[in-house]
Protein backbone atom coordinates (compact mmCIF):
# COMPACT_ATOMS: atom_id res chain seq x y z
CA UNK A 1 0.00 0.00 0.00
CA UNK A 2 3.06 2.28 0.02
CA UNK A 3 1.93 3.74 3.33
CA UNK A 4 -1.29 5.28 1.98
CA UNK A 5 -4.33 4.18 3.98
CA UNK A 6 -7.85 3.85 2.63
CA UNK A 7 -10.55 6.31 3.60
CA UNK A 8 -14.08 4.94 3.39
CA UNK A 9 -17.30 6.86 3.39
CA UNK A 10 -18.42 7.23 7.03
CA UNK A 11 -21.73 5.50 6.30
CA UNK A 12 -19.86 2.37 5.22
CA UNK A 13 -18.52 1.15 8.55
CA UNK A 14 -19.13 -2.53 7.78
CA UNK A 15 -17.26 -2.43 4.50
CA UNK A 16 -17.28 -6.14 3.69
CA UNK A 17 -20.94 -6.96 4.37
CA UNK A 18 -22.80 -3.68 3.80
CA UNK A 19 -24.83 -3.65 0.59
CA UNK A 20 -27.18 -0.67 0.89
CA UNK A 21 -24.58 2.12 0.95
CA UNK A 22 -21.68 2.58 -1.46
CA UNK A 23 -18.21 1.90 -0.12
CA UNK A 24 -15.93 4.65 -1.36
CA UNK A 25 -12.22 5.40 -1.19
CA UNK A 26 -11.18 8.99 -0.58
CA UNK A 27 -7.63 9.71 -1.83
CA UNK A 28 -5.10 10.34 0.91
CA UNK A 29 -3.19 13.27 -0.58
CA UNK A 30 -2.60 16.86 0.51
CA UNK A 31 -4.97 18.40 -2.03
CA UNK A 32 -6.18 21.91 -1.15
CA UNK A 33 -9.54 21.96 0.61
CA UNK A 34 -11.78 22.99 -2.31
CA UNK A 35 -10.70 19.89 -4.25
CA UNK A 36 -12.92 16.84 -3.78
CA UNK A 37 -12.11 13.36 -5.10
CA UNK A 38 -13.42 9.84 -4.69
CA UNK A 39 -12.85 6.35 -6.08
CA UNK A 40 -15.65 3.79 -6.01
CA UNK A 41 -15.29 0.13 -5.05
CA UNK A 42 -17.58 -2.70 -6.16
CA UNK A 43 -19.48 -2.71 -2.84
CA UNK A 44 -22.80 -1.14 -1.96
CA UNK A 45 -24.81 -1.22 -5.20
CA UNK A 46 -27.68 -3.14 -6.76
CA UNK A 47 -26.14 -4.80 -9.84
CA UNK A 48 -26.23 -8.59 -10.04
CA UNK A 49 -24.13 -11.44 -11.42
CA UNK A 50 -20.65 -10.55 -12.70
CA UNK A 51 -21.48 -6.86 -12.20
CA UNK A 52 -22.24 -7.20 -8.49
CA UNK A 53 -22.73 -4.81 -7.02
CA UNK A 54 -21.69 -1.13 -7.49
CA UNK A 55 -21.05 -1.18 -11.23
CA UNK A 56 -20.60 2.36 -12.61
CA UNK A 57 -20.23 1.42 -16.28
CA UNK A 58 -23.01 1.34 -18.89
CA UNK A 59 -21.10 -0.33 -21.72
CA UNK A 60 -20.54 -3.85 -20.36
CA UNK A 61 -24.05 -5.28 -20.58
CA UNK A 62 -25.37 -4.55 -17.10
CA UNK A 63 -28.97 -3.54 -16.49
CA UNK A 64 -29.27 0.18 -17.23
CA UNK A 65 -31.61 0.84 -14.31
CA UNK A 66 -29.17 -0.83 -11.92
CA UNK A 67 -26.29 1.30 -13.16
CA UNK A 68 -28.41 4.44 -12.77
CA UNK A 69 -29.20 3.49 -9.17
CA UNK A 70 -25.55 2.72 -8.45
CA UNK A 71 -24.54 6.13 -9.79
CA UNK A 72 -27.28 7.86 -7.83
CA UNK A 73 -26.03 6.25 -4.61
CA UNK A 74 -22.44 7.25 -5.29
CA UNK A 75 -23.29 10.83 -6.21
CA UNK A 76 -25.41 11.21 -3.07
CA UNK A 77 -22.79 9.70 -0.77
CA UNK A 78 -19.88 11.62 -2.32
CA UNK A 79 -21.78 14.89 -2.53
CA UNK A 80 -21.01 15.54 -6.18
CA UNK A 81 -22.34 18.96 -7.25
CA UNK A 82 -23.44 17.73 -10.70
CA UNK A 83 -23.59 14.71 -12.99
CA UNK A 84 -19.99 13.80 -13.90
CA UNK A 85 -18.67 14.69 -17.34
CA UNK A 86 -18.12 11.16 -18.66
CA UNK A 87 -15.79 10.41 -21.56
CA UNK A 88 -15.73 7.51 -24.04
CA UNK A 89 -12.38 5.89 -23.27
CA UNK A 90 -10.40 4.37 -26.14
CA UNK A 91 -6.97 3.63 -24.59
CA UNK A 92 -5.41 6.64 -26.27
CA UNK A 93 -3.91 9.97 -25.23
CA UNK A 94 -6.58 12.53 -26.12
CA UNK A 95 -7.38 15.12 -23.42
CA UNK A 96 -10.54 17.25 -23.39
CA UNK A 97 -11.60 20.29 -21.41
CA UNK A 98 -14.86 20.11 -19.47
CA UNK A 99 -17.57 21.08 -19.86
CA UNK A 100 -17.30 20.19 -23.51
CA UNK A 101 -19.43 20.90 -26.55
CA UNK A 102 -20.49 17.25 -26.98
CA UNK A 103 -21.60 14.66 -24.40
CA UNK A 104 -19.13 11.84 -23.68
CA UNK A 105 -16.40 12.84 -26.14
CA UNK A 106 -13.87 10.23 -27.23
CA UNK A 107 -10.87 10.77 -24.93
CA UNK A 108 -8.90 9.23 -22.10
CA UNK A 109 -8.49 12.27 -19.88
CA UNK A 110 -10.42 15.40 -19.02
CA UNK A 111 -9.80 18.55 -17.01
CA UNK A 112 -11.66 21.60 -15.80
CA UNK A 113 -10.97 24.98 -14.26
CA UNK A 114 -14.62 25.52 -13.27
CA UNK A 115 -15.93 24.87 -9.79
CA UNK A 116 -18.74 22.32 -9.65
CA UNK A 117 -17.73 20.46 -12.83
CA UNK A 118 -16.93 16.79 -12.15
CA UNK A 119 -14.24 15.03 -14.22
CA UNK A 120 -14.53 11.24 -14.32
CA UNK A 121 -12.85 8.11 -15.63
CA UNK A 122 -13.83 4.44 -15.33
CA UNK A 123 -11.51 1.49 -14.77
CA UNK A 124 -11.36 -2.22 -14.00
CA UNK A 125 -7.57 -2.83 -14.06
CA UNK A 126 -6.36 0.26 -15.93
CA UNK A 127 -4.81 2.97 -13.77
CA UNK A 128 -6.91 6.03 -12.88
CA UNK A 129 -4.78 9.12 -12.21
CA UNK A 130 -6.22 12.25 -10.61
CA UNK A 131 -4.58 15.68 -10.74
CA UNK A 132 -5.00 19.01 -9.00
CA UNK A 133 -2.84 22.07 -8.52
CA UNK A 134 -1.79 23.48 -5.17
CA UNK A 135 -4.12 26.49 -5.53
CA UNK A 136 -7.21 24.48 -6.55
CA UNK A 137 -7.56 26.25 -9.89
CA UNK A 138 -7.66 23.06 -12.00
CA UNK A 139 -8.43 19.35 -11.63
CA UNK A 140 -8.10 16.44 -14.06
CA UNK A 141 -8.79 12.72 -14.36
CA UNK A 142 -6.85 10.37 -16.66
CA UNK A 143 -7.41 6.75 -17.68
CA UNK A 144 -4.02 5.06 -18.08
CA UNK A 145 -3.98 1.50 -19.30
CA UNK A 146 -0.67 0.37 -20.71
CA UNK A 147 -1.54 1.60 -24.22
CA UNK A 148 -2.57 5.05 -23.07
CA UNK A 149 0.35 5.26 -20.68
CA UNK A 150 2.81 4.34 -23.45
CA UNK A 151 1.08 6.78 -25.82
CA UNK A 152 1.63 9.62 -23.36
CA UNK A 153 -1.80 10.24 -21.85
CA UNK A 154 -0.27 11.50 -18.60
CA UNK A 155 2.14 13.83 -20.39
CA UNK A 156 -0.66 15.15 -22.64
CA UNK A 157 -2.81 15.80 -19.57
CA UNK A 158 -0.03 17.72 -17.84
CA UNK A 159 0.59 19.77 -21.00
CA UNK A 160 -3.11 20.64 -21.25
CA UNK A 161 -3.35 22.05 -17.74
CA UNK A 162 -2.89 25.83 -17.41
CA UNK A 163 -0.35 25.60 -14.57
CA UNK A 164 3.33 24.55 -14.44
CA UNK A 165 3.93 20.84 -13.71
CA UNK A 166 5.77 21.74 -10.52
CA UNK A 167 2.51 23.05 -9.04
CA UNK A 168 0.61 19.81 -9.66
CA UNK A 169 -0.22 16.90 -7.37
CA UNK A 170 -1.16 13.46 -8.71
CA UNK A 171 -2.90 10.48 -7.10
CA UNK A 172 -2.68 6.92 -8.45
CA UNK A 173 -5.82 4.88 -7.86
CA UNK A 174 -6.21 1.09 -7.68
CA UNK A 175 -5.12 -0.85 -10.78
CA UNK A 176 -3.88 -4.30 -11.71
CA UNK A 177 -0.80 -5.05 -9.64
CA UNK A 178 2.62 -6.26 -10.82
CA UNK A 179 1.90 -9.71 -9.39
CA UNK A 180 -0.70 -10.29 -12.13
CA UNK A 181 -0.08 -7.93 -15.05
CA UNK A 182 1.62 -10.28 -17.50
CA UNK A 183 2.57 -8.70 -20.84
CA UNK A 184 4.60 -9.54 -23.91
CA UNK A 185 7.88 -8.20 -25.21
CA UNK A 186 6.09 -5.62 -27.36
CA UNK A 187 4.76 -3.87 -24.25
CA UNK A 188 8.18 -3.82 -22.63
CA UNK A 189 9.72 -2.40 -25.81
CA UNK A 190 7.03 0.27 -26.12
CA UNK A 191 8.03 1.72 -22.76
CA UNK A 192 11.77 1.18 -23.25
CA UNK A 193 11.63 3.28 -26.44
CA UNK A 194 10.45 6.19 -24.33
CA UNK A 195 13.04 5.68 -21.60
CA UNK A 196 15.47 2.84 -20.83
CA UNK A 197 14.72 3.40 -17.14
CA UNK A 198 11.27 1.90 -17.77
CA UNK A 199 12.87 -1.53 -17.94
CA UNK A 200 13.12 -1.39 -14.14
CA UNK A 201 9.33 -1.77 -14.00
CA UNK A 202 9.40 -5.18 -15.72
CA UNK A 203 10.53 -8.56 -14.46
CA UNK A 204 10.50 -11.95 -16.14
CA UNK A 205 7.30 -13.94 -15.73
CA UNK A 206 7.06 -17.72 -15.48
CA UNK A 207 5.90 -17.96 -19.10
CA UNK A 208 8.72 -17.74 -21.68
CA UNK A 209 8.87 -14.35 -23.39
CA UNK A 210 6.47 -12.78 -20.89
CA UNK A 211 7.01 -10.08 -18.26
CA UNK A 212 5.22 -8.80 -15.18
CA UNK A 213 4.71 -5.06 -15.54
CA UNK A 214 4.33 -2.53 -12.71
CA UNK A 215 1.83 0.11 -13.92
CA UNK A 216 2.29 2.15 -10.75
CA UNK A 217 6.06 2.38 -11.23
CA UNK A 218 5.69 3.21 -14.92
CA UNK A 219 3.23 6.00 -14.14
CA UNK A 220 5.45 7.46 -11.41
CA UNK A 221 8.43 7.50 -13.77
CA UNK A 222 6.52 9.31 -16.48
CA UNK A 223 4.90 11.79 -14.11
CA UNK A 224 8.20 12.70 -12.52
CA UNK A 225 9.94 12.98 -15.89
CA UNK A 226 7.18 15.39 -16.92
CA UNK A 227 7.82 17.55 -13.86
CA UNK A 228 5.18 16.28 -11.40
CA UNK A 229 7.16 15.38 -8.29
CA UNK A 230 4.30 15.09 -5.78
CA UNK A 231 2.78 11.70 -6.59
CA UNK A 232 0.61 9.84 -4.07
CA UNK A 233 -1.32 6.58 -3.87
CA UNK A 234 -0.51 3.50 -5.92
CA UNK A 235 -0.03 -0.10 -4.91
CA UNK A 236 -3.66 -1.22 -4.49
CA UNK A 237 -4.18 -4.16 -6.86
CA UNK A 238 -7.61 -4.61 -8.41
CA UNK A 239 -6.68 -8.14 -9.51
CA UNK A 240 -5.66 -9.25 -6.01
CA UNK A 241 -8.75 -7.99 -4.17
CA UNK A 242 -11.91 -9.52 -5.64
CA UNK A 243 -14.00 -8.44 -2.63
CA UNK A 244 -13.42 -4.73 -3.24
CA UNK A 245 -12.50 -4.30 -6.88
CA UNK A 246 -13.57 -5.32 -10.36
CA UNK A 247 -10.81 -6.77 -12.56
CA UNK A 248 -11.18 -7.40 -16.27
CA UNK A 249 -8.00 -9.48 -16.41
CA UNK A 250 -9.22 -11.68 -13.55
CA UNK A 251 -12.92 -12.04 -14.44
CA UNK A 252 -13.55 -11.08 -18.07
CA UNK A 253 -17.19 -9.96 -17.90
CA UNK A 254 -17.21 -7.49 -15.03
CA UNK A 255 -18.25 -4.03 -13.85
CA UNK A 256 -16.35 -0.77 -13.68
CA UNK A 257 -15.22 1.49 -10.86
CA UNK A 258 -15.10 5.28 -11.26
CA UNK A 259 -12.67 7.98 -10.18
CA UNK A 260 -14.29 11.40 -9.74
CA UNK A 261 -12.70 14.78 -9.02
CA UNK A 262 -14.04 18.34 -8.84
CA UNK A 263 -13.44 21.76 -7.34
CA UNK A 264 -15.92 22.37 -4.55
CA UNK A 265 -17.89 25.50 -3.84
CA UNK A 266 -15.45 26.75 -1.19
CA UNK A 267 -13.65 29.97 -1.95
CA UNK A 268 -10.62 29.36 -4.15
CA UNK A 269 -7.44 31.35 -4.11
CA UNK A 270 -6.36 31.97 -7.69
CA UNK A 271 -2.81 32.50 -8.81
Amino acid sequence: MNGWPLYYHPFARAAICMTDNPVLIFPDWPAPQPVRAVFTTRQGGVSMGPFASLNMGRSGGDNAAAVSENRRRVFAAAGTPAEPCWIRQVHGACVVRMPGAAPEPEADASFTTEAGVVCAVQAADCLPVLFCDEAATVVAAAHAGWRGLAAGVLERTIEALPVPPGRLLAWLGPAIGPEAFEVGEEVREAFARHSPYALQAFRAAASPGKYLADLFALARMRLQAAGVQRVYGGGLSTHADAARFYSYRRDGATGRMAALIWIGPEQRRDG
